[in-house]
């Protein structure tokens, strides 16, 4: 077509060529839209298996996702020994006071009358008063002992990487959320950049219909603006690592490195009211696989609490109660501890949490990490995976575009 038939073209159809810009714009909106989306969800594979269907990007490679985003927390974030050693066993005896005082009594009262309820009914009850409180005396000494074996076997008793993995693991919209929540700004960024960019190649791709009037131009220029939107608005997230200067007039920081004060507050609080919560520390410390070796811990605290009790009269006493039943009451008092703690526990998570100040932890470390490190909070999310998102983006623009042919032809 010469000049004069594009000029005429354009007399005639200038509405059409005005609604192509706003309408490639529309495509990249949507399709980064639909990109966004399909990281998430949904949560379980929809449609027939295996092929056939989908699934969230993300809720489908929870596993290898969680493992590396642990992987990088434990490695250069948190370490047990660290977490633990913040918490004070006096301040910790202090405000576990007066649940510890009634299970003290209540476990007193019960071994005695499992194992000598004739003595037990038998003696004064003011003298059964002194007897509970002395053991409710030496019960803060007993907490601080616990807590300096924990401390000094941390490693043996909590595995927290296993603790952090299965916690995502357990739910998948927790690790959505995860990756969703710090990485807000830069997902709508991706679904307000189709706008632009899809605006731009619009006007690029009216130019080349009027120049070719092929009804290929439109579903082509679709898959283009799908495809090259999406590549282009993600690299916008990472890249560049510092600021610079395009073409002398533009000014471009990689979204999430230039957010990386907040993101490390939302980072550190999400984990700290999700993942790493006194509650869930407690839990895999009671039940997971090492509990065993906290339990021997215990009872081996407990043991030298009863040793010191009896103090001389230790021979008179397993005289009178025999070695066996002193044996059995041990390990009964470790059950009653096992059973007592998860109950006990509401009382010292607010100490805990404040103590421990997991998100101020973290926030100092993350200052410490290399941009690469940093990145790799988010990047796998992504990574693996792009072009998945950059393909499906295509395939969208690709139909949209087809359907715009039809439109403008009808």
């Amino acid at each position: 077509m010469d000049w004069s038939g594009i000029v005429a073209d354009l007399r005639e159809d200038w509405y059409l060529y005005a609604v192509m810009p706003v309408f490639a714009a529309v495509i990249g909106w949507f399709t980064k839209l639909a990109a966004v989306e399909m990281l998430f969800r949904p949560l379980e594979f929809k449609g027939i298996p295996p092929y056939l269907g989908w699934q969230g990007i993300i809720p489908r490679y929870s596993a290898r996702m969680a493992t590396v985003a642990v992987d990088l927390m434990m490695s250069r974030l948190l370490d047990p020994q660290e977490i633990i050693d913040r918490i004070d066993p006096a301040e910790l005896a202090e405000h576990v006071q007066e649940p510890m005082l009634e299970t003290v009594e209540g476990i007193v009262h019960e071994l005695m009358m499992r194992y000598q309820p004739g003595l037990w009914e038998r003696l004064p009850e003011p003298v059964r008063r002194i007897i509970v409180r002395r053991i409710q005396h030496d019960a803060p000494a007993l907490i601080g002992r616990m807590m300096d074996d924990l401390k000094n076997n941390v490693d043996v008793v909590f595995d927290m990487r296993t603790m952090c993995i299965d916690a995502l693991l357990r739910d998948k919209a927790l690790t959505v959320r995860l990756i969703r929540d710090i990485a807000t700004p830069e997902l709508r960024f991706i679904v307000r950049s189709g706008l632009i960019f899809g605006f731009i190649l619009g006007i690029v791709q009216a130019a080349v219909w009027a120049l070719t009037h092929s009804t290929i131009v439109m579903p082509l220029f679709g898959a283009f603006v799908g495809y090259s939107t999406d590549w282009l608005a993600l690299q916008m997230i990472f890249r560049p690592i510092h600021e610079k200067r395009y073409f002398g007039v533009f000014r471009w920081h990689g979204s999430f490195h230039k957010r990386r004060k907040q993101v490390a507050v939302d980072y550190g609080t999400l984990m700290a009211t999700e993942i790493l919560t006194p509650a869930n520390i407690i839990h895999a410390m009671l039940t997971g696989a090492q509990s065993d070796r906290l339990f021997s811990l215990i009872e081996y605290d407990i043991q030298r609490v009863m040793d010191q009790q009896m103090g001389l009269a230790k021979p008179v006493v397993e005289l009178a109660f025999g070695r066996g039943t002193l044996a059995a009451m041990k390990h009964d008092i470790v059950a009653m501890v096992r059973e007592q703690v998860p109950r006990s526990s509401a009382q010292i998570e607010h100490y805990t949490m404040r103590a421990l100040d997991v998100p101020g932890l973290i926030i100092e470390k993350m200052g410490m990490l290399t941009n690469e490190e940093y990145e790799n909070l988010l990047r796998p999310a992504f990574k693996q995976d792009e072009w998945k998102i950059v393909t499906v983006g295509a395939v969208l623009g690709f139909l949209v575009g087809e359907l715009q042919v039809h439109l403008l032809l009808h």
